[in-house]
């Protein structure tokens, strides 16, 4: 059984942190957004039934060379106080480092979401009783705990997750950028997300949401937002520094060449890539993939080095969000702005391929998940080449028959 379910349009108190699950909301499933959150979800008859059918989704097999390993770190920032909530203490950050490794090494294949983060994410939707969290949690990943590096030494490419979006939703991409010789950091923003687990067991909700839906209007959430991505940037100076510097805090940071580093970022985490860039020299490229600039400034502060800005069509096109064209005529560099024709705000993460094979459809985003994917995969992963290794890179040259859905703009 398939369930129909539609994308919504939603103001920012619903973006803060139900934005992850725009893929998975309907006008079945809940009633429009109030400046209160989402309402409760009106429960769909033959929820149970279709859940009893299903089976934990798995993610796509990455298609490089390299088998794909798996640690997660947890860290501590001794110099900054958390901005959303000061009493919590020092900042703290969880992430998930996916490396190049040798086959055949590692234990189990690593685990996608905790249940608890995969309920709340699920919740704030008031689907948590439509979609089973257990089986979004399970999802299939590819990566080995434990698995031995491969030998050499591999770019560092960072990911930032969406406003109010687990890491996790960037785990596909992780483990296809880790199989190609990369390795990647996906970080968890603490108070940033539905739901983080720490290892002691607490789980941090977002309270950066709940501060942005207390704003007055649409100006003083710009603000916060632009917050949030100047914080990001702190965030992963600080991440650098813990797996580049002299005492790293990643047992095999020796496989890391520090000296190529890229970022990339989804919706709020693109904006990231480029706040990133303007305060850390040491960011070579960045790519936005469907963020709004809330700060737009700190484009001015990537200087030269290689940008992409990967988006929705037309959602992203010329004309249509000020923040992109503005961008594009601050960026100085090699630069290339791509849209995508019938994609959704979440074609460049996990959610397509979970939702798919969930039987959820999304007639306001029809691009199938195989083709998100291979967008995804290639478009990144071709910039990154191109970028941090001098590869060439034909396919950002122009068009590509083999992928009609990427349009190419030159505003």
């Amino acid at each position: 059984m398939r369930i129909s379910l539609r994308n919504r349009p939603f103001g920012v108190a619903a973006t803060a942190a139900a934005l992850a699950l725009t893929a998975l909301a309907s006008p079945a499933a809940a009633a429009p957004a109030s400046a209160s959150g989402p309402a409760p979800a009106t429960a769909l008859a033959p929820a149970s039934a279709a859940a009893a059918e299903l089976a934990a989704p798995a993610l796509p097999r990455p298609t490089g060379r390299y088998a794909t390993g798996r640690d997660t770190l947890f860290l501590t920032d001794h110099t900054r106080t958390d901005a959303w909530v000061p009493a919590a203490g020092p900042r703290q950050l969880l992430v998930s480092l996916n490396y190049p490794a040798r086959p055949g090494t590692g234990g189990d294949p690593a685990p996608y979401m905790a249940e608890e983060e995969a309920r709340l994410m699920l919740a704030q939707r008031g689907l948590e009783d439509v979609v089973p969290p257990a089986l979004v949690g399970t999802t299939r990943t590819h990566a080995r705990t434990a698995a031995r590096p491969a030998p050499g030494r591999f770019p560092l490419v960072l990911l930032s997750p969406g406003f109010g979006t687990p890491r996790a939703t960037l785990t596909g991409l992780a483990e296809e950028l880790a199989s190609r010789g990369y390795v990647v950091a996906t970080a968890d923003h603490p108070y940033e997300s539905t739901g983080t687990q720490l290892p002691d067991g607490r789980v941090l909700t977002c309270a950066a949401c709940d501060k942005v839906d207390a704003q007055p209007d649409d100006a003083a959430r710009r603000e916060v937002l632009a917050a949030v991505s100047a914080g990001r940037a702190d965030d992963f100076s600080f991440l650098l520094d813990r797996l580049t510097g002299p005492d790293p805090a990643w047992r095999h940071a020796r496989t890391i060449d520090p000296h190529r580093v890229g970022m990339a970022g989804h919706s709020i985490g693109g904006n990231a890539a480029s706040s990133t860039m303007a305060a850390d020299r040491r960011v070579d490229a960045g790519v936005n993939m469907d963020g709004t600039f809330f700060d737009p400034a700190p484009v001015r502060g990537v200087d030269g080095r290689p940008f992409l800005m990967l988006g929705t069509g037309p959602g992203h096109g010329p004309g249509t969000d000020a923040s992109w064209d503005d961008a594009w005529d601050r960026l100085d560099g090699f630069k290339r702005w791509l849209t995508v024709r019938d994609s959704g705000h979440f074609t460049f993460t996990d959610i397509p391929e979970i939702g798919e094979q969930l039987g959820i459809d999304d007639p306001d985003a029809p691009l199938s998940a195989a083709r998100s994917t291979t967008i995804t995969r290639s478009y990144v992963t071709a910039f990154f080449d191109r970028s941090l290794r001098g590869r060439p890179a034909r396919l950002l040259n122009g068009p590509n028959p083999a992928n009609p859905e990427v349009l190419f703009q030159h505003p």
